[in-house]
């Protein structure tokens, strides 16, 4: 007998590792949002996600020769003013990299996503800020994302770490 509550399992989930519960909460937040090209992957066998028509491959930081942290401040970089940038867009973009995290952690896969991910939950919650609209999860706030992009960065993105801790301050 199946149980109303059961979802399917989210189409970017291809492995079978058990996730964290904060990723598996994520995967059923962001099934209903993100579809799956199971024709295209991307990196390992995650296939290619998308969320209000960005998907990962358009974005992907793997295909870059700049560095994660590098890629992330020139692919998701904010105007001025903050307030005035497209929330949903860096919305989108952040389902399909948390997605393709996602993704990676069920195949065991390598995690240098999570720098970028992190970057642009921190773009996020500095325009929502920048908007008169500061997240109220503790998680979620600006300083506390630093943290987590200082935290997942490579030690050779010293320059770039300077440049992302100088953008947490401008907040408007």
């Amino acid at each position: 007998m199946s149980h109303p509550e059961a979802r399917a399992q989210a189409c970017f989930i291809v492995g079978t590792n058990t996730l964290p519960k904060e990723s598996q909460d994520a995967a059923n937040f962001l099934a209903s949002n993100v579809t799956c090209n199971s024709k295209k992957t991307t990196i390992s066998s995650v296939p290619d996600v998308s969320s209000g028509g960005i998907s990962f491959s358009s974005i992907n930081f793997a295909n870059s020769d700049l560095s994660p942290l590098q890629f992330a401040l020139q692919k998701f970089a904010t105007t001025s003013p903050l307030a005035n940038n497209d929330l949903a867009k860096f919305q989108n973009e952040a389902n399909v990299y948390t997605a393709t995290e996602i993704g990676l952690r069920s195949i065991g896969g390598e995690l240098a996503i999570k720098a970028p991910k992190f970057f642009i939950a921190m773009q996020i919650s500095r325009i929502q800020t920048a908007q008169g609209n500061p997240p109220t999860d503790p998680g979620q706030t600006v300083e506390h994302l630093l943290g987590k992009v200082t935290k997942n960065a490579s030690r050779k993105d010293q320059q770039f770490l300077d440049e992302i801790t100088a953008l947490s301050k401008v907040l408007s």
